[in-house]
């Protein structure tokens, strides 16, 4: 049950930090285009950011999927990857069908796999809301320079 804990919270946190480095970079990104969402026409802007950080949280999830996956698989709980990824499909997204399971030996883990899961999806939709009002932000501001301070 130990090492079970161990490797679930170590593979909990690596996936934290893995994704607190996606949204330094994501960060880092509204500032280097903040001169592209400031100039008008704003709201395709603002669609194309909504459709561009809903690729990147797919990209986010889909990696976390993974991650479990390769490690549900690497472990042996599983027969096949195929099976594997099924599984943390399920048990990351909170699905839970229980159709698979993992082995007694390693049940443990699908529990912190779905904690693992339920917190990246909470984060991940923070992310979107404070980016699309990062995004909104940039463009008020810039209607206001534009008015001459006027409102």
């Amino acid at each position: 049950m130990l090492h079970q804990i161990i490797l679930g919270s170590t593979l909990m946190l690596a996936s934290v930090v893995i994704a607190g480095l996606s949204f330094w970079f994501m960060e880092v990104a509204l500032v280097r285009f903040r001169g592209f969402l400031a100039q008008a026409p704003h709201r395709p802007r603002l669609i194309l950011m909504l459709c561009v950080i809903s690729l990147w949280i797919l990209a986010q999830i889909t990696a976390g999927v993974w991650f479990w996956a390769v490690t549900f698989y690497g472990l042996g709980a599983f027969a096949t990857l195929e099976e594997s990824l099924y599984f943390s499909i399920v048990t990351y997204s909170t699905l839970g069908f229980g159709d698979v399971l993992l082995a007694q030996d390693w049940r443990i883990l699908s529990g912190m796999a779905a904690a693992n899961g339920l917190l990246n999806i909470g984060l991940l939709t923070a992310v979107l809301v404070e980016a699309l009002a990062q995004v909104r932000r940039i463009q008020t501001e810039a209607i206001r320079e534009s008015a001459g301070g006027r409102e």
